[in-house]
């Protein structure tokens, strides 16, 4: 396969999973903050919006179609 073709379907897959469920929330560590003797872990949140699964699933779209129209 061509490398075009894969990373199109990956592109559609991710897009079409985004759009499932309506966002994608992932969580990342922050920094640690430490107030004398206590020290505490944080935690930040991060949320793609299902506009970003649109978009992901039309440019995979589009680069699979751009792809089989030149073979």
């Amino acid at each position: 396969m061509k490398p075009k073709t894969i990373i199109a379907g990956i592109l559609i897959v991710l897009g079409a999973v985004i759009l499932a469920y309506s966002g994608f929330t992932y969580k990342t560590r922050g920094n640690p903050v430490d107030i004398g003797p206590l020290h505490m872990e944080t935690t930040e949140s991060h949320f793609i919006p299902p506009v970003v699964g649109a978009v992901t699933l039309v440019g995979g779209i589009v680069l699979l179609v751009l792809d089989t129209r030149k073979a």
